[in-house]
C-alpha cells in the first residue's frame, strides 16, 4: 500500500475529534474496596455520604468561658458582668455541669458546649476574680460556637463517584469513620517502544544508535496518572516482532497499550501495519505539532478489546501526545469525571513568525510580572529537543488559524504537572 493510499484512508482528525474517539474506545474498570491510607489518587466509584453530623456535638471554638448571652448583656470595660464559674471543660470529655443563670463554664477550644450554654465568652475579654469571672464584652448568641452539624450534615453527598482522592477527601473518610472506600481498578497500562536504533539506558551507544527515552518517560507519566505502566521492551522495526510483543503485551491482562514511533509514513513504520493485520485502527493522523501521527486501533483476545494509542517516536512528540490523549484516557479507565488539564491564560512574550495550519503545543516557561502570567520559550521547539521540555512548566496553545504568534498575543497554556 503507498503512503498516498494510506493517508486518504485516514483523514486528519481535529484535537477535539481524536480525544473523542479515544475517549469513546475507554469504559471505567470494575471496581474494589480499598483502605483509607491506600486510597490517595484513587478514584471512587460510590458516591460517598455522611453517617454522622460533622462535628458530632456543638463545641466551643476558642478558649474561653460558656455562658449564656443574655448574661452578658451591657458588660463592657468599666462595667463588667460578674459570673460565678461552676465548672471547667476540656475537649474530648463530657461537660460535668450545666450552665445556669448567672454562671459560667470555664471551656477549651472543642470542648462540647454545656447545656444551658449559647455562647462562648473569650478568655481575653474576662478578668478571674476568685470563684468568678468579670465578663468585659457583651456577646450574642452563637458567639464562637461551631454548632452540630457546622461542616457536614448526616445523609450529605460529601465526595461524589468519579473524585479523584486527595489527602483532604482521606481526612474526611477518616472524620466521617470510613476505613475502606470504594474505588475504581488502577488500568494495567502496557508501554512498548519500537525502532532499531533504540538501546537501553546504561549500554553502550553504538554509531547511529539513541537512547530509549520514551518508555522511561511514558512509564513516570502512566505513574502519575495512577495507572499501573508494565514495560514491554523494545520492538525492533519488524512486523512480526511488533505484533508479537503486543500479543504478549494482552497475555497480561493490560487495559491500554501505548506504542511509541512506527505510527508515520516511513518504509519502516511498522505498527499501523501490525495493528491493522491484529484489530484495527479507528485513526491515524491529528492536526497538532508536535505529535501529528497519532493512531489509535484496538486489538482482541479473548472477546476483549484492548485500545492501543501510537505515539510518534520523537521524545518531544511522545510526551505532548501522551499528556493530550493517554492522560485523559488513563483516568477514564479509573472513572475520574474531570478530565481536562488545568489551563490558564498568559501573554506570550516571544515571536514565532511562521507556523502552518496545525494546533501547535510550545513548550514555555511561565512567570508572574507586574500580576499578569508571562510564557516564554524555553528554547528550540524541534521534537527531539527534549531539553526545552524539561525547562518547561506549560504548553502554550497556538490555533490552528494563526498564522504566526506576536509578543503581547494573549494564548491559552496547558499546565504540565509540578
Amino acid at each position: 500500500m503507498e503512503a498516498g493510499e494510506v493517508t486518504g484512508m485516514y483523514p486528519m482528525l481535529s484535537v477535539e475529534e481524536a480525544l473523542g474517539r479515544v475517549l469513546s474506545a475507554i469504559s471505567p474498570l470494575p471496581e474494589e474496596k480499598v483502605p483509607v491510607l491506600e486510597a490517595l489518587g484513587r478514584v471512587t466509584s460510590r458516591d460517598v455520604k455522611a453517617t454522622c453530623d460533622v462535628p458530632p456535638h456543638a463545641n466551643s471554638a476558642m478558649d474561653g468561658y460558656a455562658v449564656r448571652a443574655q448574661d452578658t448583656a451591657g458588660a463592657s470595660p468599666k462595667r463588667p458582668v460578674r459570673l460565678h464559674v461552676a465548672g471547667e471543660v476540656a475537649a474530648g470529655y463530657v461537660p460535668p455541669v450545666q450552665v445556669l443563670p448567672g454562671t459560667a463554664v470555664r471551656i477549651m477550644t472543642g470542648a462540647p458546649l454545656p447545656p444551658g450554654a449559647d455562647a462562648v465568652v473569650r478568655f481575653e475579654w474576662t478578668e478571674p476574680a476568685g470563684e468568678d469571672v468579670l465578663v468585659k464584652k457583651a456577646v450574642p448568641k452563637g458567639q464562637d460556637v461551631r454548632p452540630a452539624g457546622e461542616d457536614v450534615r448526616a445523609g450529605e453527598l460529601v465526595i461524589p463517584a468519579g473524585t479523584r482522592l486527595r489527602p483532604q477527601e482521606l481526612g474526611m473518610l477518616a472524620t466521617l469513620g470510613e476505613t475502606e472506600v470504594w474505588v475504581h481498578r488502577r488500568p494495567r497500562v502496557g508501554i512498548l517502544a519500537t525502532g532499531d536504533e533504540l538501546v537501553e539506558p546504561g549500554k553502550p551507544l553504538p554509531p547511529g544508535k539513541i537512547r530509549n527515552a520514551n518508555s522511561y518517560s511514558n512509564f513516570a507519566q502512566v505513574k502519575r496518572y495512577g495507572g499501573i505502566p508494565v514495560l514491554l521492551g523494545v520492538a525492533r522495526d519488524r512486523e512480526e516482532e511488533v505484533a508479537a510483543r503486543l500479543r504478549a503485551g494482552l497475555q497480561q491482562g493490560l487495559d491500554l497499550l501505548l506504542v511509541s514511533g512506527g505510527v508515520s509514513v516511513g518504509d519502516f513504520d511498522v505498527v499501523k501495519r501490525a495493528l491493522a493485520a491484529a484489530g484495527k485502527i479507528d485513526f491515524w493522523r491529528v492536526r497538532m505539532k508536535p505529535g501529528k501521527p497519532l493512531a489509535l486501533g484496538r486489538l482482541c483476545l479473548g472477546g476483549r478489546q484492548v485500545p492501543v494509542l501510537g505515539m510518534p517516536g520523537n521524545p518531544v512528540s511522545a510526551v505532548v501526545s501522551f499528556e493530550l490523549f493517554a492522560r485523559p484516557a488513563i483516568l477514564a479507565l479509573q472513572g475520574a469525571r474531570a478530565l481536562s488539564p488545568p489551563v490558564a491564560f498568559a501573554t506570550f512574550a516571544d515571536r514565532v513568525a511562521e507556523k502552518d495550519d496545525r494546533r501547535h503545543f510550545l513548550r514555555v516557561r511561565l512567570s508572574l510580572e507586574g500580576g499578569e502570567l508571562v510564557a516564554r520559550l524555553t528554547g528550540g521547539q524541534g521534537s527531539g529537543i527534549l531539553s526545552s521540555l524539561v525547562r518547561a512548566d506549560a504548553l502554550a496553545v497556538i490555533p490552528e488559524d494563526w498564522p504566526c504568534v506576536e509578543p503581547g498575543a494573549r494564548v491559552q497554556v496547558i499546565l504540565l504537572p509540578p
